[in-house]
Parts: C-alpha cells; structure tokens; sequence
C-alpha cells in the first residue's frame, strides 16, 4: 500500500484498491514518512487492550453465575441486576452496565426487544373512511382564549382526514345553535361528508343527564344523511386529526398575531384557513367525493330520526357499554376493549362490533340489541 502511494497513486486509488478506508492510508503515510520500507516496522500495527476492559477471569466468573443463577434460584432470576446481587460481597464488584456488556457480548440477553408495529391507516374504525371511500370531517373546540384587554372566545375548528379541508369559526360563547350555522356554512361551500366526527361534549352531543337525548348538531347530520360519530372518551389517537390542526391554528394565528377585537382575530383566521386551503388544494382533489348540500334544506328538529349514529367507546369490566345515557350489554368475552356502537334508528336496533388496533381491517359483529327510540318532543329552546 505505500509502495503504491509512492509511486504516484492517489489516497482514493490507494484506499479503493486495498479496500480500506482514506483514513487508514493516511495514518499509514504518516507513520512511514522519511523511512525506507525495508526498515519500516510494521508490527504493533493493532491497538492494544484497553486497560480498563473486564479481565477474562471476571467474564468468566458473570457467565457462569448466570448459568447457575438460571437453573438454581429460587425467584428465577438470572439477569444483570441478580448477577450483581450475588457479586455484592465481592471486591470491587463490576457494575451492572458491565454486566450488560458481558451478557450482550456473550449473546446472552435474552430479553425481547418493544415489536414496533405500523399505525393503523386513518380512520380504520370506520372500513369505508380507512379504504379511503367516504370522507371524515372532524370538529372540536379551543375553549376560552383570551384577548387582551377584550372577551374571552371559543374557536370551533374543523378538518377532514383525507382532504385536510381546514376550517375555524370565532365565536363569543359556546352553543349548538352557533355551531349548527358554522357545520352548514362549511357544507354549503365544501360538500356534505359521509361522517362527521365531534367529541363528547354537550354542545356536539346533547345533554348527558337526561337518557335517549339526540342533540341539535346530531340531528342536523342526521338530517342530511350524514352519520354523526363520537369519539371514545380519554382515549388517545382518535381526534389526533382534529387536535393536530388545533395546534397548528394556534401556533400559526393566536400566538402570531396581537388581535385587540373578535373581528381582527377572525380576519386574520380567514386569511390563514385561505392560505391553507390553498397549500392543501391537492390533496383536497384526491379527497372521496363529497355530496352536495340541497339549496333547499331546512332543518326541522322534531322530525323522526331515521339514519344511524356512531359511539366509539370501551366496554368496562362486565363487557357492557354506555351511551345514550343507557348501558348495554355487548360481550363478557370483549371487557375492557374498544367496540363501534352503531344505532340504527331506521331499523331500530344497535350493532356492536369489535375494535383493535392490531387488526384494524377486522371488526367483527359482537352483539345486536334492539332499540326503539322515544319520539318525545325536541325541546327547541331559544
């Protein structure tokens, strides 16, 4: 290799032909300048034994305690920590680092490594919305943002999943009738979804103290054959879409922009959700096909509900789910585990199928219960 150097190879030529790294032929050169190669000394050319590497005596002695540890203790312990344990009383026992490398070198930690798993696709508790044939739109509330020296006020935003259609609404106070104006504002300009997703909170869903209570947005969605669905409570991943876009609005308009009024604030709202709509416009052409509102849609809140609504939730420990302010028995096999809780009011019955992450293409029917639901008057107040 250094006879090639001088004979005029370069360090590159040199390095590719031997195989070995620039970096080796230059310690080479370096270490053979001025001397001729039939003086040079090429032995010691390996680095020596670091002097505070574990002696083999002491590798020895871990590797045999584990094998005895394995077939002897009484906790049937035999790891680093119990290797260390038994070493206690030795001098100038090796730590547990140590013993983890001695393990690790020997191919002896038998401890398996966390299985990483791929996400499952979006929506992939509703089959039509994660095979990418229905859009989800998804709607939350910022509660109570303070502006200086001005009102408190509450941002109803939304987004679907596969469009990415932005939206924000600045309002003064939280109420269904408010939102119910901004969900067919949106609609009216982007198209109807197949789904509308909101949390559980009274102003999406209703009153919670009185059973068999259908709130105003609900019956808006039912109305207009969208099917409204609602998220299972303090639980992690479902409205990762709709709180993701919270962030961003925040990060982009609220913490970037001093607003003295309602006004400024939703003027510089407006022109970020355009800029965004704009980015996303591709993405948005790609999006499930959206239906049309009708021009001459009217709301009327006392009218049979026919259609069906969604309830994500948890079964608890006897197997039975809560929603509607009624529980429901679904499985005693299925306790503690997510299900889709489908009330059909067409056919008045509620269908409860399985959930799992693992296998988010397999949502197996758990139960069916039927269900009538009380056509008791919509108390419409003002």
């Amino acid at each position: 290799m250094i006879q090639a150097l001088r004979t005029g190879m370069s360090l590159r030529q040199t390095a590719q032909r031997f195989g070995v790294s620039k970096t080796t032929v230059s310690y080479w050169v370096e270490r053979s300048r001025g001397k001729r190669l039939d003086r040079l000394d090429l032995s010691n050319s390996k680095p020596g034994r670091a002097w505070n590497r574990t002696t083999p005596a002491i590798e020895q002695c871990i590797l045999s305690l584990r094998h005895t540890l394995r077939h002897t203790s009484v906790l049937g312990e035999y790891g680093a920590q119990a290797i260390r344990d038994a070493l206690a009383t030795s001098e100038s026992p090796p730590s547990l680092a140590t013993i983890n490398r001695v393990l690790h070198r020997h191919g002896l930690l038998d401890q398996g490594r966390r299985q990483r798993r791929a996400a499952p696709p979006k929506g992939w508790y509703l089959p039509t919305v994660a095979a990418a044939q229905a859009e989800l739109d998804s709607f939350d509330l910022i509660e109570e943002l303070k502006i200086a020296a001005g009102p408190l006020v509450w941002i109803l935003t939304a987004t679907s999943v596969h469009g990415a259609l932005p939206g924000a609404w600045i309002m003064d106070k939280p109420s269904a009738k408010g939102t119910l104006a901004c969900l067919l504002e949106r609609w009216a300009n982007a198209g109807l979804p197949a789904y509308a997703q909101f949390d559980n909170g009274t102003v999406f869903q209703g009153a919670h103290h009185y059973p068999d209570t259908v709130g105003r947005v609900s019956r808006l969605c039912l109305a207009l054959g969208v099917v409204p669905v609602f998220a299972p409570p303090q639980e992690p991943g479902f409205q990762n879409a709709i709180e993701g876009f919270n962030a961003l609005w925040q990060a982009k308009v609220w913490q970037r922009h001093h607003c003295i009024d309602i006004a400024q604030l939703k003027a510089v709202s407006d022109r970020y959700i355009a800029a965004r709509c704009a980015r996303n416009l591709s993405r948005m052409e790609t999006a499930p096909q959206r239906r049309r509102l009708p021009a001459d849609f009217e709301l009327d809140l006392r009218a049979k509900l026919s259609g069906m609504m969604i309830f994500l939730r948890r079964t608890d420990e006897a197997g039975r789910a809560r929603l509607l302010g009624r529980t429901f028995a679904v499985s005693e096999h299925w306790i503690n585990r997510l299900v889709r809780c489908e009330v059909d009011f067409t056919h008045e019955q509620i269908r409860f199928y399985a959930l799992r992450r693992r296998d988010p293409d397999q949502h197996p029917l758990l139960a069916e219960v039927p269900y009538h639901f009380p056509n008791k008057p919509f108390k419409d107040r003002p």
